[in-house]
């Protein structure tokens, strides 16, 4: 297997609680990368889920901390000594409230924009310059619900976007895996999932 060069962390909280709700979006992407690039995920090193694999000839591994979302940077840190990597070599995968349901957005770096887990993990490495790839949650919530909004599950609106969303995340990641985040960020940010009300009748009613 080539040497592990890339590292992508999917950002959530461990536990069926948590499970397939907004906050977890990054957890959800690690697993549509693992089943496309065939790597299996198990209890991991740096307490977390994940495991190492290639994908056209380029190392790379996966991780989901179990560490809960604030202490995210505890399981990163200890990856990124791990396997000798630089935090340009660390995609970090996390829910974006500024983006509509399913639409993805990969950044070289920037503010935490308030994301407690983005924050732990620039804290630990000690910069903000680490490539982050943003999936849209939307932000259908009372003032001051922001908290109840991100750990509850899609509704069944947004539900069908964030499903077409996650393969297309998946690739995203993985092209920055092999051709780099430019490459990436050309070909993937701004994609959005088709409405329902753009499909075909045929599209939506099974007619």
């Amino acid at each position: 297997m080539p040497k592990t060069s890339r590292l992508i962390v999917g950002l959530g909280n461990p536990g069926r609680t948590y499970d397939k709700t907004r906050h977890n979006i990054g957890f959800e992407v690690v697993e549509a990368i693992a089943a496309r690039a065939r790597v299996p995920l198990a209890p991991w090193k740096a307490r977390t889920v994940g495991g190492e694999g290639s994908f056209r000839a380029r190392g790379f591994a996966l991780a989901m901390p179990q560490t809960y979302m604030n202490l995210s940077g505890e399981s990163v840190l200890g990856l990124v000594r791990m396997f000798g990597l630089t935090p340009a070599e660390v995609l970090v995968v996390v829910d974006d409230l500024a983006l509509d349901p399913g639409v993805l957005r990969l950044r070289a770096g920037g503010s935490d924009g308030g994301h407690n887990g983005l924050r732990d993990i620039a804290e630990r490495l000690g910069t903000e310059q680490f490539p982050r790839l943003r999936v849209g949650v939307g932000r259908d919530f009372p003032r001051g619900r922001q908290a109840d909004y991100v750990l509850m599950p899609f509704t069944a609106d947004q539900r069908p976007l964030v499903d077409e969303a996650l393969p297309k995340a998946a690739e995203a990641a993985l092209c920055w895996v092999t051709e780099g985040l430019g490459t990436a960020m050309n070909r993937y940010n701004g994609w959005k999932p088709t409405p329902p009300d753009a499909l075909p009748r045929s599209a939506t009613s099974g007619a």
